[in-house]
């Protein structure tokens, strides 16, 4: 388990790095191997490791660039998948817009806006949500997050299963206002089809966010 939790450690550290190489990209436009090294400090091996990352994930294409009479040599830029996701950075915006729910003074209707934002979120993964029991539900929302890079642990545990959320998928929200914790217990609460418990939180300085199955399993 701690092998696997390093594992995940490193990629969300060369996610952040890959981050980095993609905002330049989009600011710079199309830039070599040296350029790119030159522009973040790191070594070639460095850029070309990150740029085989995002060319696998179709985020970056490489292309010829030909000047004058010299030999041609390769740039590399964002495809327009990847101009999507780096101009996609709306926490500034998230952040405002949580302030003004947070605002509202009457609690049932705070609720219910909060409840219906959990229930738009799930709509939005509905489709790839597999199991009929909610023990393969959770096992299949744990795959979801993965591959959103948000590691989120399956655990059959005995006698109910848990979801242990390892970081924070709303840390800027979070940090500020700790109701986004409610807001996703509804969410993976509607996605498993059973009311899930916040048992453990990292605002309350445990290791991680443990999501426990609140009552009997169908």
């Amino acid at each position: 388990m701690e092998a696997i939790r390093l594992g995940r450690a490193m990629e969300h550290v060369a996610e952040s790095s890959d981050v980095g190489m993609l905002d330049l990209l989009r600011s710079a436009g199309p830039l070599s191997i040296s350029a790119l090294s030159q522009a973040m400090g790191v070594t070639p091996t460095a850029v070309r490791q990150r740029l085989a990352r995002l060319t696998e994930r179709g985020l970056v294409e490489r292309a010829l660039s030909r000047a004058g009479r010299g030999r041609p040599s390769h740039r590399y830029a964002l495809t327009e998948k990847g101009r999507r996701q780096s101009g996609a950075n709306f926490a500034d915006l998230a952040i405002a817009l949580w302030r003004e729910i947070r605002s509202i003074e009457d609690p049932q209707v705070r609720r219910g806006l909060l409840q219906r934002l959990a229930t738009t979120l799930v709509g939005l993964y509905a489709n790839e949500i597999e199991g009929a029991t909610v023990a393969e539900k959770m096992q299949s929302v744990s795959r979801l997050f993965e591959r959103r890079d948000v590691p989120i642990e399956f655990e059959p545990s005995n006698p109910l299963p848990v979801l242990r959320a390892r970081t924070c998928p709303y840390p800027g929200l979070a940090e500020q206002d700790r109701g986004i914790c409610a807001v996703e217990r509804m969410m993976l609460s509607e996605m498993v089809g059973s009311s899930l418990r916040l048992s453990e939180c990292r605002l309350d300085g445990d290791s991680c966010c443990r999501f426990e199955a609140a009552g009997a399993l169908n």
